[in-house]
């Protein structure tokens, strides 16, 4: 997986000592209310050690969960924090089998830190990794947001993604669809 810099961010791999940050993040309800049928907050350092294990085998040229730092701390002589976790990954089908099948599309996602929420830094990463996705070789990206995240939904449309409207096609839930496709060579 390859890192990433944007002019306030490093886009950079998980690693195991990152743990306490993940923990936190996902321990949140306001974090993980609109992600799965059925949300749940992360209980246990364990969890959040499986978490980066399974972030870090991500096995696809393009695919990744970037964990997104800041580049200038919040104050001085602190370590530059983390803000959040950016993914670009297979997105399965709705379906009756557990667990569910790639649906062979490619899906960006993040997840922000309620600390860093509202300074742009979604969009600032997401834009980054959609572009690189798209220029890298994926024809398109998809979104899918729970129909009450407005909030990733405007993300979604700030990085230049088009909303279809809504589709049970992912995840067996209702979602707010968007998706990027890569920008078609101009004929001569």
């Amino acid at each position: 997986m390859i890192s990433l810099e944007t002019e306030r961010l490093i886009l950079r791999p998980w690693e195991p000592e990152d743990a306490g940050f993940v923990l936190n993040l996902y321990s949140r309800w306001e974090v993980q209310r609109f992600i799965g049928n059925h949300p749940q907050v992360m209980r246990e350092f364990a969890e959040a050690e499986e978490r980066i294990r399974v972030w870090r085998t991500m096995d696809h040229p393009l695919h990744g969960a970037w964990a997104v730092q800041l580049k200038e701390p919040l104050q001085p002589k602190t370590r530059t924090p983390l803000a959040g976790t950016l993914l670009l990954k297979s997105i399965p089908a709705s379906g009756e089998t557990l667990p569910l099948q790639p649906s062979g599309d490619t899906e960006i996602g993040w997840h922000f830190h309620p600390d860093h929420w509202g300074h742009g830094y979604a969009t600032e990463a997401a834009a980054a990794v959609l572009a690189t996705a798209l220029h890298g070789g994926l024809d398109r990206v998809v979104a899918v947001t729970a129909p009450a995240n407005t909030a990733s939904q405007r993300v979604c449309q700030r990085i230049g993604m088009t909303r279809l409207g809504q589709t049970n096609r992912y995840y067996n839930a209702l979602c707010e669809l968007f998706e990027a496709r890569a920008p078609q060579p101009q004929p001569d």
